[in-house]
């Protein structure tokens, strides 16, 4: 679920109440708290999903203009996003 949400962080700004989408999963992440994950959950998480593949966020690049690569490294895996 944090990886899930790191992700989902990148593109906050993309995102219509990506903080109030994100509370449910979030309170999953919350100290001594059980990991319940119900149809409250279920609805941030498809919600989210739904919000990344759409067009305002995912879409294939315009070769004719420039853009940035951003890359995130850790010890196991490699992510690139063209902005």
């Amino acid at each position: 679920m944090r990886s899930f949400l790191g992700y989902d962080a990148f593109y906050c700004w993309f995102i219509k109440d990506f903080s109030k989408i994100t509370k449910p999963l979030n309170h999953l992440l919350v100290k001594d708290v059980p990991f319940d994950f119900n149809e409250q959950c279920l609805s941030a998480f498809l919600m989210l999903k739904e919000a990344l593949i759409t067009a305002s966020v995912m879409q294939a690049p315009d070769w004719g203009l420039s853009f940035a690569v951003t890359c995130h490294v850790s010890d196991f895996a490699v992510g690139v996003v063209l902005g």
